[in-house]
């Protein structure tokens, strides 16, 4: 072994368990693939998400997640003949189809944000990022993953019962809801030990 070997620093840790092409969901024939997210990405994601809530993460939140290190990628599609989004639309012809944010925590990961393009909902887009996510965070030696999600956000609260999260509390008054209101969060979790995930993407 060359002893210059012992010193060189360690390779850094894979921020996801997929770069470049991932097979097509049974749903959506697309070719797809997980990319990083960087500060040159967040003009296209904050036009994504504006378009998507009502309260939206601002810019800063997406630069602050990236500066702290948190894992957050990029759901790119080849984009369909049918289909004209220029919005969408990258410098190489792709499509944004979604994207996620998360923090790593000692044996547990919060997930802060998942959103799919509203012209690409219903077609398993945000299931197949939480699965990516679990199967990334057992990885990591999580046990749990948490997330909260407003109490009026019945459709999103479903797809998370589905993926196998269970409602563990409620945070009172913690989102923004318009004209000085708050909305309650609920919070919700997933035993990674014992979710049943789909092929690893990878």
């Amino acid at each position: 072994m060359d002893p210059a070997a012992k010193n060189a620093p360690a390779p850094p840790t894979r921020v996801w368990p997929a770069t470049g092409e991932v097979a097509p969901t049974p749903r959506n024939e697309r070719r797809i693939a997980f990319e990083p997210m960087t500060e040159a990405d967040l003009e296209q994601v904050h036009v994504l998400e504006s378009a998507t809530y009502a309260h939206p993460w601002s810019r800063k939140h997406f630069h602050d997640s990236l500066q702290a290190g948190y894992p957050a990628v990029l759901l790119l599609g080849e984009a369909l003949p049918h289909e004209r989004q220029p919005h969408a639309a990258r410098a190489d012809g792709r499509l944004l189809l979604g994207y996620l944010v998360a923090m790593p925590g000692v044996d547990e990961v919060h997930l802060l944000n998942v959103t799919v393009a509203a012209a690409h909902q219903r077609q398993g887009w945000a299931r197949f990022m939480l699965d990516a996510l679990a199967l990334w965070s057992r990885g990591q030696g999580a046990h749990w993953l948490w997330l909260e999600v407003r109490e009026s956000n019945t459709p999103a609260r479903r797809l998370y019962e589905r993926h196998g999260f269970s409602q563990v509390g409620l945070r009172k008054a913690y989102y923004p809801a318009g004209h000085q209101r708050r909305e309650d969060a609920v919070v919700m979790s997933l035993n990674l030990a014992r979710a049943t995930m789909a092929e690893d993407p990878a």
